[in-house]
């Protein structure tokens, strides 16, 4: 990754992108007001239902997108935990800053998107902004579609 494009990623990640939501006197980002810290969906899973295997679950991530940037939220390195609970799947996510304009909605489609898996149960999806997103955790994948690297 040439150091300009590397520059230009780390001062989107750093300013919230362009759709960030913006106080009126434009001194920066704001929080999305109200986000709650934890999204569900499905049902808890039943005493004979295997678990979801995580691949599955990281499959069924891979088809929700950040409106903003056409890369999916797995690839982006948004998910940073898919773990198996008792009656469900708990998901760790993040976005790629506060002030997300999606902050609000992307959390739940993750929920919905998990809970689609067979086994996955009742889905948890977490949000955390310890540690803070970076451009680092973008798959190779991510990076080549955002022409980061060929």
């Amino acid at each position: 990754m040439t150091d300009d494009k590397q520059n230009d990623l780390n001062a989107v990640a750093e300013t919230g992108g362009a759709g960030s939501f913006y106080l009126d006197d434009g001194a920066g980002p704001a929080l999305p007001p109200d986000l709650p810290e934890e999204f569900f969906a499905g049902a808890a899973r039943t005493s004979d239902e295997t678990a979801a295997e995580t691949h599955a679950i990281e499959g069924a991530l891979r088809e929700v997108f950040d409106p903003e940037i056409p890369v999916n939220i797995f690839d982006l390195g948004l998910v940073y935990e898919i773990n198996a609970a008792d009656a469900g799947t708990e998901i760790v996510m993040t976005l790629t800053a506060p002030a997300c304009p999606v902050a609000g909605t992307l959390p739940q489609q993750v929920a919905d998107a998990a809970a689609k898996v067979p086994g996955a149960g009742r889905v948890s999806v977490k949000m955390t902004w310890e540690p803070p997103w970076d451009w680092s955790r973008m798959s190779d994948e991510a990076r080549a579609a955002l022409g980061f690297i060929d």
